[in-house]
């Protein structure tokens, strides 16, 4: 499994929200792309980017901070927040970015990331955040009636290369994933499945292992940051 460190970026700081939301926000860097290079000096091998600012607006808006990570690092990096257009999915692409993470589209316009896949495989994931099982979008400020698990497996012949499945409730809370559904959702679809959110502790990284669900990874950020979880460690339970 692949630890994914998660940098939040809101006004182009590295934040964490609680439970997903802007008003609740804890600065932990005035510079990402310093944050960046620290988890690649300390071993990580990829990056997990969110454009939080972005994901209200539905376009980029950190843009410069996004660029600045980029510029201060080598290992490979995955973005989310506010990607709802084929020419910005091209635009973040040729900038750099490995993998693009599609979420509220993948609920209003399912076309986009199947033609997005299509166009460019192995650098489209698809980022479905839920509440009860249900998947939110536009920042997780809209509740839908869809499944989780039913539009992972719509999207299972499209060449999506990861799901990045997020509980909501247990974001930024230091409270555990929501173990069971993450590995249920990873048994019900043939694409790979990152877990995220909540994650706290290295008991929790044993728990997601311990599972034996085919999970790729699971990302983290409160955490790493408040040093509930030392990352060398994190790094050896993950690879062992």
């Amino acid at each position: 499994m692949i630890l994914y460190p998660a940098i939040d970026l809101k006004d182009g700081q590295a934040v964490r929200l609680y439970k997903g939301d802007m008003d609740q926000a804890t600065v932990f860097s005035d510079s990402p792309a310093a944050q960046a290079r620290a988890f690649q000096d300390a071993g990580c091998e990829w990056l997990h980017l969110v454009d939080l600012n972005g994901a209200f607006a539905g376009q980029p808006v950190n843009a410069a901070a996004v660029d600045a990570i980029l510029a201060e690092t080598s290992v490979p990096a995955q973005l989310g927040g506010g990607i709802r257009e084929m020419a910005t999915i091209e635009m973040w692409l040729t900038k750099g970015i490995a993998r693009i993470i599609l979420g509220t589209v993948a609920v209003e316009d399912p076309d986009l990331v199947r033609a997005a896949a299509k166009a460019f495989p192995g650098q489209v994931a698809v980022g479905l955040d839920a509440r009860n099982g249900r998947v939110a979008t536009r920042g997780w400020a809209e509740d839908t009636d869809v499944m989780v698990t039913d539009l992972a497996k719509s999207f299972e012949d499209a060449g999506v290369s990861a799901i990045i499945y997020t509980d909501i409730d247990r974001d930024g809370a230091m409270q555990g994933p929501n173990v069971d559904a993450t590995a249920a959702l990873a048994q019900a679809t043939s694409i790979p499945v990152i877990a995220s959110g909540g994650v706290s502790s290295l008991e929790d990284l044993r728990a997601l292992k311990a599972t034996g669900a085919p999970l790729n990874g699971a990302i983290s950020g409160r955490a790493l940051y408040d040093g509930a979880i030392d990352l060398a460690e994190a790094l050896a339970v993950l690879k062992s």
